[in-house]
């Protein structure tokens, strides 16, 4: 009889070793096997079956289906958003705060305003400043209406500095008769509000802002709002706005979202200084193309708030808004030099100019 082949402990136990991973693997790459049949099985099941309940499934491109009841859902949610059609004077509604944005556009992002040339090879104020007195003292338009006279509801002011373009061709006139138009006036604290009684009067919507009122709304009759708000170039910070709940402060773009709206027939603003960063900001965000006529009272008496440099630079930055407004398709139809105002120019009676005008621009793309 032959002997027993030798098998050290070590080789015995490195063997059972070896068998037992396979054993695992073999389980794991079977239960691997098992899940992706039931899967598969399970998408099948689900694509042939019917549903079993009342609601219906439409099947969109690339095979997703839609079950009716989401879909219903999604539609009432859309009906929030704000179509383009105008309201009638029946429709007209106030502060829809929390309204969705009417529309998503993506806009290109300026951060400051592109400066015009310097009046002469080297920077003078008087240049500066002759350039730009006749520039706000030229009428780039004609506009053979500009008094409210044969409106219902205005009284005779032919002096009335705060003037519209009635003429046909820039459409207000038919927006107006058919009580289709919207007015935005900016101010702060001024008592005269005959010229928003007028357009109120005359078929507008109206809104007035003004930080000095008591209450947060205001109706004044069918058609004109006030509002405890005062319109600036940059909305606040929320953590001092949270310290100061009633002094509120936003810029025109906020406030035209939080309210549903998304054109403004006529913008008139006196902001005592503060319009030269208000116009900055509404030519920024390019609001300036949602607007059909601008009506602003400008200061040249100082720089205004936030507007900073030598006299020269400063007026240079002023011609150079109103030659952004150019660019933007408007046109100055209107100019009234305010002769009762001290007649001062950047604290100097200088240029024969006043420290106030007002200024009318129509947009001739405005429709």
């Amino acid at each position: 009889m032959s002997p027993a082949p030798f098998c050290p402990s070590w080789y015995a136990a490195k063997q059972r070793r070896l068998g037992k991973g396979c054993a695992f693997r073999l389980c794991l790459l079977s239960a691997t096997l098992l899940l992706c049949l039931q899967l598969g099985l399970r998408r099948a099941w689900d694509a042939e079956a019917k549903p079993t309940t009342g609601h219906k499934t439409r099947l969109l491109p690339g095979g997703r289906r839609v079950d009716r009841a989401n879909e219903a859902t999604s539609r009432r949610q859309v009906t929030y958003i704000r179509s383009g059609r105008r309201r009638s004077a029946a429709e007209h509604t106030c502060c829809l705060q929390g309204a969705p944005p009417h529309s998503i556009r993506r806009k290109m992002i300026r951060w400051h305003i592109n400066l015009q040339p310097w009046a002469s090879p080297t920077p003078s104020l008087s240049n500066e400043a002759f350039r730009l007195l006749k520039y706000i003292s030229t009428a780039q338009v004609s506009c053979n209406r500009i008094s409210m006279n044969d409106l219902p509801g205005n009284p005779d002011n032919p002096r009335r500095p705060w003037s519209i373009c009635l003429d046909d061709q820039f459409s207000l006139v038919h927006q107006i008769k058919s009580k289709q138009c919207r007015l935005y006036s900016l101010g702060l604290g001024s008592d005269d509000n005959q010229f928003e009684i007028s357009m109120a009067n005359s078929g507008c919507e109206v809104h007035r802002f003004d930080p000095s009122i008591k209450l947060a709304h205001v109706q004044e009759g069918q058609h004109l709002w006030y509002h405890r708000l005062s319109i600036d170039w940059r909305d606040p910070n929320p953590m001092i706005a949270a310290h100061k709940p009633h002094a509120n402060t936003k810029k025109l773009g906020t406030v035209l979202n939080d309210f549903g709206h998304h054109k403004i027939d006529i913008l008139k603003a006196d902001m005592e200084s503060a319009e030269w960063k208000i116009l900055e900001n509404l030519i920024l965000e390019d609001l300036v193309e949602q607007i059909g006529q601008l009506i602003f009272e400008i200061h040249v008496h100082w720089p205004g708030f936030e507007v900073s440099g030598n006299d020269s630079t400063v007026v240079r930055y002023w011609y150079s808004l109103l030659k952004e407004l150019e660019l933007k398709d408007f046109r100055l139809f209107h100019t009234y030099k305010d002769l009762s105002k001290p007649q001062l120019f950047l604290k100097r009676k200088a240029f024969n100019a006043s420290s106030c005008y007002t200024l009318g621009w129509v947009n001739t793309r405005w429709k």
